[in-house]
């Protein structure tokens, strides 16, 4: 048990130190002082894969497991990213190198300040030496298997562990997601999700998505794929449908991909482009999940309405486009192309004809909201059945 407890303030060193910024940052710029082409490249990249296998180094030495026995993910994927971005393996390598000896120091003077004991100190030096040659050696390797795979493949691995993910299958182990440019483990993700009708607007989706470092590939006849942070409007750049869920950690993903899925089939209904995020189709979810409910509220609200009759259509209609506007009489007339009071004789015809106001219910006194959503469910299922041809 002494081990244990010699290794214990090392342990706690190195996972303070992946938490960090200031280390961080000291050793993403000795990479990039040592390597100009490393340099060249934004450092929050640089800093991400630092924090990452510093992180890393402080799992192993807990355990002091063999080296082998390590997760090197994020060398590997440090490694593939460097090939993709161009840059020569001598560069990243001396970037690595220059990294690994600057995070020895600190983690030196650290436990040093920490009394650990000389004889402790030798043993952490030696084992973080070996750590770092075997970052080396999976570095050279995620850069070597980047090499070796052509664009068709590269694409093809994406979509494969995309699919597996958000969809079903066996799950993709840490070094398939590097190798399809994932980070297990690195935080949430956001998954989105893109109507594919339109091609164009598809293929700039995609690069504008590959260009905020995320994964996408064409999954069930729709674009698909999981991005560290939320796209803005500006950087989606696409007239396409794009549904984006709140962020998750990986192995919760796949919920949030159904539900996405669901948005952009509702989305694409009711005939919306651009950018949304998956709680703004909330409700419409939620709603689409009792379809029996809806019909009976339909037929509560709206049962003295004719399907056939193309001027209750027009009551209808209009009374949702009520509710959609925030009951502003003149937005909605607006959006009808007619004027304010045109709106307030058909909602006050469709008053008479079901015997209910919009901002009531006959069972009895309700909050307004709930009214509200009841008479905008009501009337969204109504209109949803077409009227029998004559």
């Amino acid at each position: 048990m002494a081990v244990v407890h010699e290794r214990e303030p090392v342990t706690e060193i190195l996972r303070t130190m992946a938490v960090d910024d200031d280390v961080c940052g000291e050793l993403v710029r000795a990479a990039r002082a040592h390597s100009p082409e490393v340099a060249r490249l934004t450092e929050a990249e640089s800093r991400s894969h630092v924090r990452a296998m510093v992180r890393a180094a402080g799992e192993w030495f807990a355990t002091f497991d063999g080296v082998e026995q390590q997760d090197f993910t994020a060398a590997l994927l440090l490694g593939a990213d460097r090939a993709g971005q161009g840059v020569a393996m001598t560069a990243v390598l001396r970037g690595v190198q220059a990294g690994l000896g600057r995070a020895l120091e600190i983690t030196v003077e650290r436990c040093r300040a920490a009394g650990v004991p000389d004889g402790t100190l030798l043993g952490v030096v030696l084992r973080l030496n070996e750590y770092g040659n075997a970052i080396e050696r999976h570095v050279i390797n995620g850069y070597r298997a980047a090499e070796r795979a052509t664009p068709h493949e590269s694409a093809e691995v994406r979509t494969n562990v995309l699919r597996r993910l958000l969809v079903g299958g066996v799950v993709p182990s840490p070094l398939e997601m590097a190798g399809a440019g994932m980070r297990p483990g690195g935080g949430p993700h956001h998954c989105v999700v893109a109507d594919a009708g339109d091609p164009a607007a598809v293929r700039l989706l995609t690069d504008r998505l590959s260009g905020l470092g995320a994964v996408s590939g064409p999954i069930e006849g729709r674009l698909a794929g999981l991005c560290r942070r939320m796209p803005g409007i500006g950087e989606a750049g696409t007239s396409a449908l794009v549904v984006v869920s709140p962020a998750a950690p990986l192995e919760e993903i796949r919920p949030l991909y159904r539900l996405c899925v669901r948005a952009v089939d509702i989305g694409v209904r009711q005939g919306r482009q651009g950018l949304y995020e998956l709680t703004d189709f909330a409700a419409e979810i939620a709603l689409a999940d009792q379809p029996l409910l809806g019909a009976h509220l339909s037929a509560r609200l709206l049962g003295a309405l004719d399907e056939s009759d193309a001027f209750h259509r027009q009551l209808a209609v209009t009374a949702l486009t009520f509710l959609d506007n925030g009951r502003r009489l003149d937005q909605s007339a607006t959006a009808l192309f007619t004027h304010p009071n045109t709106v307030r004789y058909r909602l006050g015809r469709l008053q008479q004809i079901t015997g209910h106001p919009l901002t009531d219910l006959a069972s009895g006194p309700l909050a307004e909201p709930l009214s509200t959503l009841h008479w905008w469910w009501a009337l969204t299922t109504w209109l949803r059945h077409d009227p029998e041809p004559l």
